[in-house]
């Protein structure tokens, strides 16, 4: 009886220093990695450019990518977001700006070479 209190106490008390490895998690949706569209019925004014002359700024640091300046849906409005330096999402990608197309517009993202 003995020994099988004091295994049980052993068990009980090395348990008791044992880092747990118990996790939970929710995950709703996908990660997107290719286009994604909005219907909208008119299609984003031209491109709004800074006038003649205008040069981009330098690169803050060696690695990153230009953006240019595209208009975006927000609550049935386009939005104007200037260009933009970047880094990559991942190694070797670009960027693939915006368009719009047959009613539909669809958002730029990072692609694959």
């Amino acid at each position: 009886m003995k020994t099988k209190l004091m295994l049980l106490m052993l068990l009980a008390g090395s348990s008791m220093f044992a880092a747990s490895r118990f996790s939970f998690g929710i995950g709703i949706g996908a990660p997107v990695y290719g286009p994604r569209y909005v219907v909208l019925p008119a299609p984003p004014p031209p491109p709004a450019y800074y006038g003649y002359g205008y040069a981009r700024p330098y690169a803050p640091e060696p690695g990153y990518s230009w953006v240019d300046g595209y208009y975006y849906p927000v609550a049935g409005r386009y939005t104007w977001r200037a260009g933009y330096w970047a880094r990559p999402a991942y190694a070797g990608s670009y960027w693939v700006g915006p368009r719009y197309n047959s009613g539909r517009y669809y958002h730029g993202y990072w692609g694959r070479r």
